[in-house]
């Protein structure tokens, strides 16, 4: 089954806050997870910066896994190779996250079947700062 982006699903996740988890956030300003995660900080949400090193970016602690976040999840934003992103898809499974959304170029069918089957709300192949200007935000 190909995944087909569901355009409802992803004006909610931008427009309701809450907290997402960035994985492959670090302070490298060139990297595009950097400038990703302050526009969805700037939206409003939290961002709880997951990477091995774990550094503070944006004013947000980061955290080595996803395992290691205190508290609930709702959105996973994967900024990882699609050939590691079905590992980091599981790992959000196993935490409960609400939604997995695999970055611009990040793609992996499997993951992502398994994600809705496991509930979650899933965008593949997406930018939030793409997706969030073109609903005016």
């Amino acid at each position: 089954m190909v995944h087909r982006n569901d355009p409802e699903v992803i004006t909610r996740l931008l427009t309701v806050p809450g907290r997402w988890a960035v994985v492959g956030l670090s302070t490298n300003t060139s990297r595009a997870a950097y400038g990703v995660a302050a526009y969805v900080q700037s939206l409003g949400h939290e961002i709880v910066p997951v990477h091995p090193q774990a550094p503070t970016v944006h004013g947000a602690a980061g955290v080595r896994s996803l395992a290691d976040v205190a508290g609930p999840v709702d959105v996973v934003d994967v900024f990882v190779n699609s050939s590691l992103c079905g590992e980091v898809v599981d790992q959000a499974i196993a935490i409960g996250a609400g939604a997995v959304w695999l970055q611009l170029g990040v793609v992996d069918e499997a993951a992502a079947e398994r994600a809705r089957a496991a509930g979650l709300d899933v965008v593949m192949d997406a930018c939030p700062a793409i997706e969030g200007p073109r609903r005016n935000l």
